[in-house]
Parts: C-alpha cells; sequence; structure tokens
C-alpha cells in the first residue's frame, strides 16, 4: 500500500513531466510560428511567434488568440486576402503538425504517454465531456501513466525477492 506521501510524490512528479511536456510544445509552436510568419514576411513575427507560444498553453483558445494578432497585421499591410489566408493556413498546418506529432511526441519523450494515448484520449474524452474533457485529458494520462510505471515496478520488486 502507498502512503499519502508516495501519492504526492508520484502525482506530482507526473505533473512535473505534463509541464515540462507543455513548455516544451509552446516552445515548439513558437518557433514553428517564427519560421512561418517570417516566410510570409508577417511584420512584428517575433512578437507574434512569442505570444503564439505563451498562449500555447490555453486548449482551444489559445492557438485562436495567437492567431489573431498574425492574421490583423497581415490584412491591415496588405489590404487583400490572400496575405491573411496565407496566416490561416500557416496556423492549419502547425494546429496539424502540433495535434498529430509534436504534442503526441513530446508527451511520449518527457511523461511517457504513448504515442496513440496521447491522441485517442483526448478526441474520446472530448466527446464524453466537451472542452473539459480535452483540458484534463493530457495531465490525466501523465499521472495514470506514471502510477502504471510504479505498480510495475513495485510488482518488479516483489518477484525479485
Amino acid at each position: 500500500m502507498m502512503d499519502f506521501r508516495e501519492h504526492v510524490r508520484t502525482t506530482g512528479g507526473a505533473l512535473k513531466h505534463w509541464l515540462v511536456a507543455q513548455f516544451l510544445d509552446s516552445l515548439a509552436v513558437g518557433v514553428l510560428w517564427l519560421i512561418g510568419l517570417t516566410i510570409l514576411h508577417i511584420p512584428l513575427a517575433p512578437l507574434w511567434a512569442v505570444i503564439a507560444a505563451v498562449t500555447q498553453i490555453v486548449p482551444h483558445i489559445g492557438p485562436i488568440l495567437g492567431l489573431l494578432g498574425p492574421v490583423l497585421t497581415a490584412t491591415l499591410k496588405w489590404m487583400d486576402w490572400q496575405h491573411p489566408l496565407g496566416v490561416l493556413g500557416l496556423y492549419a498546418v502547425i494546429a496539424v503538425v502540433d495535434g498529430l506529432l509534436l504534442q503526441p511526441y513530446i508527451m511520449r519523450r518527457t511523461a511517457k504517454v504513448p504515442l496513440w494515448a496521447s491522441v485517442l484520449v483526448p478526441i474520446a474524452l472530448g466527446v464524453i465531456w466537451p472542452f473539459w474533457g480535452v483540458l484534463v485529458a493530457p495531465p490525466l494520462l501523465a499521472v495514470f501513466y506514471a502510477y502504471r510505471a510504479r505498480r510495475r515496478t513495485v510488482t518488479r520488486m516483489g518477484q525479485n525477492s
């Protein structure tokens, strides 16, 4: 049996790994935005990339907030529809790359969450518990797999005795 301190240590460690994964994901998204906005010649690209990286932490709403500045800047600078459409296309590419590649890969590396779980569980929880399910899925996965790894370690230690 685990005592309270062991629960706190296991859960805290899992949440720490999840926070590191969130930070790395935000950093990667910021770099992608910087590269894309620079290629598109959007003014203040470094500023918009930093804002996109910071707002990336908030699921659903954050990435859209990070999109508003570059779209408005492109619209006001060129007064056409092609440049803002280019920024929207960049957003779509970054969202797909982040959701299907970066986040699952980073969660696997830092929090030891399998790729399939990183993709499927937020979708399933989003259907069962809209918005909140997607919001709580990554930290819940990190905690679940931390306890699973701990249980396997304790079982192996018990078999070796």
